[in-house]
């Protein structure tokens, strides 16, 4: 049974930072490009960042790039999102996926979901 599990979500001030992570199992972690997305409630859900299976290449949304960093370590089949310069508007919650390709999770063709973890930024 593939699992994927985010964890670091919480309240902080504007300016702020937080680090999400997403603890895998059940798949072969190392062979999956993986990426965030975020949702607020009444939205679509918004493509943030994704990271190839070696984390060799990188993607990121326009609202995100320069303030988000997408890293993972498949020694411990754990992704990361390291937010800083947090704004209001990127309170969210925060998704982890798999995917067969980094395309196409960025276009939201995903094979398995996490359940999300809240992220509240104050101003």
């Amino acid at each position: 049974q593939v699992q994927l599990v985010e964890s670091g979500g919480g309240l902080v001030q504007a300016g702020g930072s937080l680090r999400l992570s997403c603890a895998a199992s059940g798949l072969a972690f190392s062979r999956y490009p993986m990426g965030w997305f975020r949702q607020v409630p009444g939205k679509e859900r918004e493509f943030v960042a994704t990271i190839s299976w070696n984390g060799y290449s990188t993607l990121y949304a326009e609202s995100v790039k320069g303030r988000f960093t997408i890293s993972r370590d498949n020694n411990k089949n754990t992704m990361y999102l390291q937010m800083n310069s947090l704004k209001p508007e990127d309170t969210a919650v925060y998704s982890c996926a798999a995917g067969a390709t980094s395309g196409a999770i960025i276009i939201g063709t995903i094979d398995y979901w996490g359940q999300g973890t809240q992220v509240t930024v104050s101003s």
